[in-house]
């Protein structure tokens, strides 16, 4: 029989049990609050920590003590809980970033007081990153004002989806009805012009805690929730992104040899045990085994979940790599334009390389182009080259490695990153993605850009006809184009000797070669092959200009970059010539071993495997390698140079 002190222990640790299952079940919502200086933010949160229950008693007392320096009539000055460091309460501002804990029956909460000052526009940009809500106080005696417009500006950028506007200090303008009203009015006017749709209006004191915890007898014609309500029941289940599941790899786990796992943190989506998966960047594919978390299996995940996943084929992922679906993949680039917020007092210097971080994996990046940087007061564009302190601009970038990210807007998790100064490893910069850079767009500026410099092309004294008279031969391009394997190197170095041998000035672009000099910063995301083409394509046409015979071998895959090559060369100098073979075929020879590789997972967006190869539709020459020897198709690209001769 059990005594009555194991009965009491028993029941004691059954409702801490309840508890903590009651606590774990209750959501979480994480809200900052914004204003501009002595709007009341911090007494805003100090009466909702006061009026939930949430401070000690003798926390109170303290705070009555100190209160009676700056109020009267047994009043508490609540900014004093989350003021805390002596510069703030010496001057009455907030300066850094203030969290504050706090729970009821209905919600876990988190909250975020940020800075009003616009030099500490970076602290704000910290504490507003991960919010679900953003409440902005406005003093109800001055209204909108430019502080008001410049944190709102900032709130749409990092994405917060609602907005909570609470017109303070109403107690001062007598509780007044229509001040509540036009201001109202003159803030929704300016919400939409930065597209927030999610707004809430409530008019409140947060002194005398009208309308914060309890409904106020002083403003009867309000008939919404108070803050405190309005903040237990607001929705943000649709806030969390279960649809793309993406998965950066923090690390391996591997204890012994029976066990290789891969732990992380969801940052979107849902995923189950079964379930086919796809690693970035190898693109290889397996199976969920087991998911793990703690001490536990469990049969999904969700996002913002931390497990270790393991799978069932044995598949080669380090830190920084991706699972992702197989038909849901996010952008893999390494060129990217993104919102950048300031955070250095050193300014940004567009030469120098940088530290990209973004989920698990980690890179070094170069700056582009500064787009504008945007006067955060009035929302103007200003054209300048660099971002200063607490500056918010929109820039280009260009990374070693690819990143797997969605734009910011779609996925705040993998859509934003931070940049780091690799010298004091000093984080200098926080950059939410917009989109990938169109390719169009680059080609469109760089032109833009020479016709800004001022640069003149100079034929010389010796024209192109004279070097060709002396040299007796025409410059032409012969653009060998085809699948990895076909014969594209091979027949193009076999006619590069017949031509020499006849005396002819001729030299051969292969693309490998080009790749380890002229194009060796450049990956193979689709922009970067456009590139690879447009500088041979550049090269070749300086080559035919002196006389010159080119044979350029690439795989150039897309019929839009061979037309652009055409463009740069000139139609009446290049000769696409298509290199034919079934991709069976080139597999089969694999001469590289890249197809090999490529099946393998090891090399991404590979022409053939995994990435696309668009036949010519009008090649000037066709060799089918299949029925034609090296030497017969040398002989009729003889007959070919011939004729344009």
């Amino acid at each position: 029989m059990s005594s009555p002190t194991q009965i009491k222990s028993d029941s004691t640790l059954q409702e801490v049990q309840t508890f903590l299952e009651d606590y774990g079940q209750r959501t979480l919502l994480r809200f900052t609050t914004v204003g501009s200086v002595d709007d009341g933010k911090s007494t805003l949160i100090g009466r909702l920590l006061h009026d939930s229950k949430s401070i000690f008693e003798d926390q109170i007392a303290t705070l009555k003590g100190e209160s009676k320096q700056n109020l009267s009539d047994e009043q508490i000055d609540f900014s004093l809980l989350t003021d805390g460091l002596k510069a703030e309460r010496e001057q009455g501002i907030t300066i850094d970033v203030a969290y504050r804990y706090f729970s009821t029956p209905k919600r876990n909460f988190i909250i975020a007081d940020t800075p009003g000052h616009e030099q500490y526009t970076r602290n704000m940009a910290t504490g507003a990153s991960t919010a679900n809500l953003a409440i902005i106080l406005i003093d109800a005696r001055h209204g909108v004002i430019e502080q008001t417009q410049r944190h709102s500006f900032i709130a749409s950028l990092l994405g917060i989806p609602r907005l909570l506007i609470c017109v303070n200090k109403m107690d001062l303008v007598n509780y007044s009805e229509d001040v509540f009203d036009n201001i109202r009015e003159q803030y929704t006017n300016f919400a939409t012009k930065l597209g927030i749709v999610d707004l809430k209006f409530i008019p409140i004191s947060a002194l005398k805690g009208d309308n914060v915890v309890e409904q106020s007898e002083n403003m009867t014609w309000y008939h919404g929730e108070p803050v405190m309500e309005y903040l237990e029941d607001v929705y943000i289940g649709s806030d969390r992104n279960l649809v793309d599941f993406r998965f950066p790899v923090q690390s391996v786990i591997r204890p012994d040899h029976t066990f290789r796992g891969f732990a992380g943190q969801l940052a979107s989506g849902r995923i189950r045990v079964g379930e086919e998966v796809m690693v970035l960047p190898s693109m290889r594919r397996s199976k969920i085994k087991e998911i793990h978390q703690f001490d536990k299996t469990i049969e999904q995940a969700f996002a913002s979940q931390s497990v270790t996943i393991t799978l069932e084929d044995e598949v080669d992922i380090s830190r920084g790599d991706m699972l992702v679906r197989p038909r849901n993949v996010p952008h893999s680039e390494n060129h990217f334009e993104s919102m950048i917020v300031w955070m250095s007092e050193v300014p940004m210097d567009p030469s120098k390389t940088y530290v990209i971080k973004q989920t698990s994996r980690q890179t070094k990046a170069n700056v582009l182009d500064v787009r504008y940087q945007v006067d955060v007061n009035s929302l103007s564009r200003n054209k300048v080259d660099h971002l200063n302190l607490n500056e918010i601009g929109r820039v280009a970038f260009r990374t070693n490695l690819p990143l797997f990210f969605d734009p910011y807007k779609l996925n705040r998790m993998t859509g934003s990153f931070i940049m780091i100064d690799p010298l004091s490893n000093n984080t200098v910069a926080a950059g939410m993605i917009i989109d990938r850079v169109p390719t169009e767009r680059l080609r469109e500026e760089s032109d833009v850009a020479l016709k800004n410099r001022n640069i003149h092309r100079h034929e010389g004294s010796v024209t192109q006809v004279e070097r060709e008279a002396k040299l007796n031969q025409k410059g032409v391009t012969l653009w060998f184009t085809g699948l990895s394997g076909s014969g594209k190197s091979t027949i193009a170095g076999a006619l590069e000797r017949r031509l020499f041998d006849l005396d002819k000035n001729v030299y051969r672009l292969d693309g490998d070669n080009v790749r380890a000099g002229l194009c060796g910063d450049l990956g193979f995301s689709r922009y970067d092959r456009k590139e690879n083409i447009r500088r041979v394509a550049e090269v070749a046409s300086l080559f035919n200009s002196q006389g010159t015979i080119i044979l350029a071998s690439l795989i150039s895959p897309y019929q839009e970059e061979r037309d652009s090559a055409k463009e740069i060369v000139g139609e009446e100098r290049f000769v696409e010539v298509y290199v034919k073979a079934p991709l069976e075929t080139c597999e089969q020879r694999d001469p590289k071993g890249l197809y090999k590789k490529a099946r393998a997972g090891e090399i991404q967006n590979f022409t053939g495997v995994s990435d696309a190869y668009e036949e010519p539709t009008d090649a000037r020459i066709v060799l089918d390698t299949e029925k034609l020897s090296v030497d017969e198709c040398v002989d009729q690209l003889l007959d070919l140079i011939d004729e344009l001769s």
